[in-house]
């Protein structure tokens, strides 16, 4: 009978980790484990704020399938009983896993997409001051790509600061929301100066029908505007990109559908994570094939993984082995 257990987890963060909505020095992960005689699958979610979840609920809302799994419960079923989000995504990830030692096939093989390879993932830059953040590119400078987190007022200094000590970086930036009509020109503007490729998330959700009128020449990419498939439609001639995090989408099995779909309307995708461990990135890495731009770096942040974990060489990252995930 398959036993489903919930563990909470503690992830010190190298430094802190600072955004326009708050900083914090620990990852809390929720972790989903599925046994099934001598076969164990694993899942790692991370609670989000931003949305409505807490530790508490989201490590609740998974226990709360514990009876249902061992009825035999499983994740093609998934979406009809929780909706898209961190607890969704932890169950899903470890039935996947749990499949993939089942059968001794491969994750990707069962999700009939091409075997991952090594890719290259952004690394995140947390907002800071100008001088600070201008500090952190410099010793980040030999990274090929790297995520700018930005903050609203003060954003052009930021930008530039950063540029001056990365001179020869692809820049991504992203202002989780911070931007308002009367600066994003200005902001656009300071971007398109400073060769950053991709803006993420410039307005907040709910108040980004501007970005359809506006005259652009960097694609912007959807984040907290976009969720699951369901959130596509409003889109349209608003965003170039979405940032799929499985997190968000509630797990590999609607990323994956989510992918398909963005792509057939034309959006470009990201494929982005939360501030987790090895466990979190390994099922996205199936989906970097689909990806222009892959932002997996949440291991690189931690001051110390779970272990097995990933192979990271500077800003490579590599498949996960069967012992993670998959």
């Amino acid at each position: 009978m398959p036993r489903l257990t919930v563990a909470v987890e503690r992830f010190p963060i190298a430094g802190s980790f600072t955004i326009s909505r708050g900083s914090r020095t620990e990852a809390v992960v929720v972790v989903a484990t599925v046994e099934d005689g001598s076969f164990r699958g694993r899942g790692e979610c991370v609670p989000y704020a931003r949305y409505g979840e807490t530790v508490e609920n989201v490590a609740a809302f998974v226990d709360e399938q514990a009876a249902w799994i061992a009825d035999g419960g499983g994740r093609f079923d998934l979406a009809g009983r929780m909706k898209p989000g961190a607890a969704r995504n932890a169950l899903d990830c470890a039935l996947w896993d749990l499949e993939a030692k089942r059968t001794g096939r491969p994750a990707y093989e069962l999700a009939g997409v091409a075997a991952p390879g090594p890719v290259t993932t952004a690394y995140t830059l947390s907002l800071g001051d100008p001088d600070a953040m201008e500090e952190a590119a410099r010793g980040a400078a030999h990274r090929p790509l790297l995520k700018v987190k930005l903050g609203g007022e003060g954003d052009p200094e930021r930008i530039a600061a950063v540029r001056r000590g990365a001179p020869d970086s692809r820049l991504i930036v992203d202002a989780n929301e911070a931007w308002r009509p009367e600066t994003i020109r200005d902001n656009l503007s300071a971007c398109a100066a400073a060769g950053v490729g991709l803006i993420e998330q410039p307005l907040p959700a709910g108040e980004d029908g501007l970005l359809a009128e506006i005259d652009r020449t960097i694609p912007i990419c959807a984040d907290e505007s976009l969720h699951d498939r369901a959130g596509l439609d409003a889109l349209a001639k608003r965003y170039d990109a979405i940032n799929i995090k499985l997190d968000k989408a509630g797990g590999l099995t609607e990323a994956l559908k989510l992918a398909h779909e963005a792509r057939a309307r034309g959006f470009e995708i990201m494929i982005g994570c939360m501030v987790g461990s090895s466990l979190a990135m390994a099922p996205a890495l199936l989906l970097a094939h689909h990806a222009a731009y892959v932002d997996l770096d949440g291991p690189l942040l931690l001051a110390q993984d779970r272990t097995p974990a990933l192979r990271y060489e500077g800003s490579t990252v590599y498949p996960p082995q069967p012992e993670l995930w998959g």
